[in-house]
Formats: C-alpha cells, structure tokens, sequence
C-alpha cells in the first residue's frame, strides 16, 4: 500500500513537471497560447502562478509535506485549466477531439489528485497531511 502511494504520487506529478518546464523554456509561447483562449488579461500574473502551483505542487507531492492541500490545490488547479483551455464543446470539429481526449485526461489526473487529498501521501512521506 505505502509503494503504491507513492508510486502514485511520483506518477501523478509527471504532468505538473512537463508543464512548470514548459512555462520557464516557453514563457511566450504559454502567454500566446493563453490569450487565443481568451484569457488577455493578467496573463503574466496567472502564469507565474501557475507555474507556482505546478512547481511547488510536484515539490509538496514527491516529499509527501503538505500533500493533501497540494493535491487540493492542483486538483482545483487543473479543472478551471481545463474548463477553460480544453473546451471541446466550442472548439471547431478538426480540433474537437483532441480537446476532448486532454480534457478527458486532465479529469483523470484531477481524480488522482483528489484521491490524494482525500487518502493523504501514505507512511512513505515527510509529512501525512
């Protein structure tokens, strides 16, 4: 049960890693990508703050300190990301469904975060909160 706690912690925090990543290499690019969903407005802001909450999310995750408001917080995180990046339902239909499948993704990882919060990091943690 502990190997599999966190085994699903250091599996979960794959994504979050890639993203914070693509956020320090690819400042720009996000910010574009951000403002052709509309979102034009304190873009830079709500970047560094993602790239908060990713970075210091995986940080919170792999030690097991903090890990269930981490995983809260990143749950809560990923669906606003998700409802309002991956919106398939507006999307044209060339691009409708791979929205779909990365909306459909970002659900499946938010469940595995929430599972976290609610379960806590297992004994194989700095902390069991």
């Amino acid at each position: 049960m502990n190997a599999a706690m966190l085994a699903a912690r250091v599996l979960v925090c794959g994504i979050f890693v890639q993203g914070a990543f693509g956020k320090i290499a690819g400042w720009e690019g996000q910010a574009a990508y951000m403002r052709a969903h509309g979102i034009t407005h304190f873009t830079a802001p709500l970047l560094a703050a993602a790239l908060v909450v990713e970075a210091g999310g995986v940080l919170c995750l792999l030690s097991g300190w903090k890990a269930r408001a981490a995983a809260a917080v990143m749950c809560g995180y990923l669906v606003i990301l998700s409802l309002l990046l991956h919106d398939f339902w507006a999307a044209p239909a060339a691009r409708a469904g791979m929205m779909q499948t990365e909306f459909l993704k970002n659900m499946g990882i938010a469940a595995g975060l929430l599972m976290i919060a609610a379960c806590g990091p297992g004994r194989w943690s700095l902390g069991r909160s």
